[in-house]
């Protein structure tokens, strides 16, 4: 496939939605939009049996969500991808890892966004006051048992699918 054009539509610190005009191999023509966010990542903090949530009203949805800490660095930088796992740890949950282990690589909707992720299991933790940005005043963190977090994707509590998809590299990760 080949990009003949391309034109931003829409911008925020966020992200950029653009149209790109393509060739298919076939020589058709086509567009695609795509959005355009930077790359973000997930922390899984593990205490023992315990794993640490965060819970917070997703407005395209109209909900609250329980899910892991995750996020992207402030007005679309690009940020190396542990810095920016234990500053997003820190500033959602207030928590410091001593360890931080790499589990892998997740794109959220490549159908639509060059979005991509990178998930970290969080251990030997300490506690300390979160610094949130303004958009997440609202945010609340609890500890669950293990068993509970499973339970509450088995039943729907957790719905995220980068929280989902971060545990089942974890399950993978402990063979």
């Amino acid at each position: 496939m080949e990009r003949l054009s391309t034109r931003q539509v829409y911008v925020n610190p966020w992200m950029v939605v653009r149209e790109d005009a393509i060739v298919r191999p076939d020589g058709s023509p086509g567009i695609f939009g795509v959005i355009d966010k930077p790359d973000y990542a997930l922390v899984m903090p593990l205490d023992g049996g315990r794993m640490h949530l965060v819970e917070q009203f997703r407005y395209p949805l109209g909900l609250r969500r329980w899910e892991f800490p995750q996020g992207t660095a402030p007005d679309r930088a690009d940020t190396e991808p542990l810095e920016l796992a234990r500053r997003e740890l820190a500033e959602e949950t207030g928590l410091r890892a001593g360890r931080m282990t790499p589990l892998g690589l997740l794109d959220v909707a490549p159908g639509m966004s060059s979005q991509r992720g990178r998930v970290y299991l969080a251990t030997e933790l300490t506690a300390g006051p979160p610094a949130r940005e303004h958009t997440e005043q609202d945010m609340r963190t609890a500890w669950f048992a293990r068993d509970e977090v499973a339970a509450m994707i088995r039943d729907g509590r957790i719905t995220d699918a980068q929280s989902i998809a971060a545990y089942a590299l974890l399950l993978l990760h402990e063979g």
